[in-house]
């Protein structure tokens, strides 16, 4: 996905944050129902993705499918997919999946965030997703099974269970999906984009920090603390020294950097007289 479809899914994104502290398994449910409501009309695509339409028509027509029959969450999100603009039919199907997606991960990351690093939950989570891929590369008899389009849902899912006794219910939903709607790819393949995902959120509870010398017991109790404070989490911090950094210090959390490094303002220096 690129151009305006990556920019209408990072804003949806980003607009999906608020929701996620209070996310549950049932908003994902329904977001992957629509989803599959989509997938069954080319139709119905090329409505949700057509250019002459309005945002406010594509978004309307999105909560007359589903009204009442998802949560309200549910029909907001995927109405407001609808009003962005989609560069071909299927993107806004992606993205779609990407979000359900994001909100699972986000329920494994808030079970444990509450008494633990939430990075414990998708932990748990990715070696889950891990551990089906690996089962299912074992045997090339689970692979036609997963692959028969004559099996049925309920099939396929209760093979899948089998392979992977024991995981989360967040990593069940996700399985489930990849195997039942797999759309157009083998389901390990999603697997692993959903386990992708999971490492990505991964990176918002680690703070890789640079210094230019090693840190005493008190400076790295003042960081962690600082740090903690800064992003509202407990964050597990990784500190790498860097000499080539003259002094200061850069932290990098997710996609968020702060540096506060000589380099860094040599260089922001430099940019503004080249200006």
């Amino acid at each position: 996905m690129a151009g305006i479809s990556s920019e209408s899914l990072t804003t949806a994104l980003a607009q999906l944050e608020a929701k996620l502290p209070f996310a549950s398994l049932q908003l994902a449910k329904d977001l992957f129902g629509i989803l599959g409501t989509v997938d069954s009309s080319a139709g119905l695509r090329r409505a949700l993705t057509d250019p002459s339409r309005t945002g406010d028509e594509k978004s309307a027509l999105v909560k007359q499918l589903v009204g009442g029959k998802v949560s309200a969450d549910a029909a907001e999100i995927a109405g407001g997919l609808a009003s962005s603009r989609w560069a071909s039919a299927r993107d806004i199907g992606d993205a779609l999946e990407t979000l359900a997606a994001t909100v699972v991960i986000a329920v494994a990351e808030n079970k444990s965030a509450v008494s633990a690093s939430g990075i414990t939950g998708l932990e748990e989570l990715e070696n889950d997703l891990f551990a089906f891929n690996q089962a299912v590369a074992s045997s090339h008899e689970v692979q036609r099974a997963l692959s028969e389009p004559q099996a049925s849902p309920a099939a396929k899912i209760a093979l899948a269970e089998k392979l992977v006794p024991g995981s989360s219910e967040e990593a069940k939903v996700l399985i489930s999906q990849a195997v039942t709607q797999p759309r157009g790819v083998k389901p390990s393949k999603l697997v692993e984009s959903f386990a992708k995902l999971a490492a990505k959120r991964q990176q918002r509870w680690i703070a890789n920090v640079s210094v230019t010398r090693p840190l005493t017991e008190t400076q790295a109790s003042r960081l962690q603390a600082g740090l903690n404070a800064l992003y509202g989490r407990e964050l597990k911090v990784n500190v790498n020294v860097d000499p080539a950094l003259i002094g200061g210090i850069r932290v990098q959390v997710g996609d968020e950097v702060l540096d506060a490094s000589v380099v860094a303002r040599l260089t922001e220096l430099r940019r503004q007289l080249a200006g």
